[in-house]
């Protein structure tokens, strides 16, 4: 998949109002965006008590900042992967916000915001300084090596914790041009399997095609020792082929608002607009109710099928 976005500043030709939520992390995420201007944006850490805090917030978002309904160009919300019963609350706000106020609609990526906001911080030399400079510095650097971001081309690879060493994750290029591309899908992988799929990737490509860096971005506290263990496998492979350095960064990294309103500024700019009544979070694995159900479903259809070969043998 070869879709480009560019930056924050070619946004602004699209000088659309965009109103974004995302709820599948543990911050409740939302934000007013013109363009390539934010308006007002808001991160609540509220014990992701996500269902009685959203539309307040939301409602105070737009009070607080003069803007009615009317206008608005569109709703973009974060349809996860992510937290089962959090991802639903947003589509869900989002789905009847759209309908009251016959607004177009569409959904975007919640991990593909995780990683673009993530490259947003980390492009922007004076806002990744001042981060790590901060009493709560986030930005953490396990290569050998400084790296200057946006120097050539990066990936970003971000992730979610989804338990038992497992984490909702995809990948993404960015480019000192400003192109965006998808570099793997969105989905449930083990973290362990996953490092080993990236070093793989990384020992299969030509010199001049590498990353200079690897930024693994997102919830960091479960999974940082095989980030490391990334870091480690890469340079023993390079070591071994006496190929480019690639360096491996780790950014403990907050859904923003601001992100989610990006991507989906892309989508309305392009003229596109999800339908309202079939719109569903990117549940990515089913619950254990579903699985259960569809097993039990499958179990009577082979009885079935048994009994009707049974019979015709008859």
């Amino acid at each position: 998949m070869t879709e480009e976005l560019s930056t924050k500043s070619r946004l602004a030709e699209s000088n659309l109002l965009v109103l974004a939520l995302d709820t599948s992390t543990a911050s409740l995420a939302a934000a007013l965006v013109h363009g390539a201007e934010t308006i007002g944006e808001v991160q609540s850490l509220a014990e992701r008590n996500h269902s009685v805090h959203t539309v307040s917030i939301v409602k105070s978002l737009l009070e607080d900042n003069g803007i009615t309904a009317e206008q608005l160009d569109g709703i973009s919300i974060g349809i996860g992967p992510g937290s089962y019963t959090g991802m639903r609350i947003a589509v869900s706000v989002g789905k009847t916000l759209a309908w009251a106020w016959n607004k177009p609609l569409v959904g975007v990526s919640s991990l593909e915001s995780l990683a673009f906001g993530a490259w947003q911080k980390v492009a922007d030399p004076a806002e990744a300084a001042a981060e790590s400079d901060s009493d709560s510095a986030n930005l953490r650097q396990s290569g050998s090596e400084p790296f200057k971001a946006g120097s050539k081309m990066e990936w970003f690879i971000p992730i979610m914790d989804a338990r038992r060493g497992q984490v909702y994750t995809a990948g993404f290029a960015a480019a000192s041009d400003g192109a965006w591309n998808r570099l793997a899908k969105d989905g449930i992988r083990l973290m362990y399997d996953w490092v080993d799929e990236l070093a793989s990737r990384i020992r299969q490509l030509e010199d001049s095609d590498l990353p200079e860096a690897i930024w693994i971005v997102g919830d960091l506290q479960l999974h940082e020792a095989e980030a490391d263990r990334l870091t480690a496998v890469i340079s023993s492979a390079q070591q071994a082929s006496a190929s480019t350095s690639v360096n491996v960064q780790k950014l403990s990294f907050i859904m923003e608002g601001g992100s989610v309103a990006a991507l989906g500024m892309k989508r309305l700019a392009a003229g596109e607009k999800d339908d309202i009544h079939s719109f569903i979070p990117n549940y990515t694995q089913l619950t254990e109710a579903e699985v259960n159900l569809r097993a039990k479903a499958l179990k009577g259809l082979e009885g079935k099928k048994e009994g009707a070969s049974t019979h015709d043998s008859q």
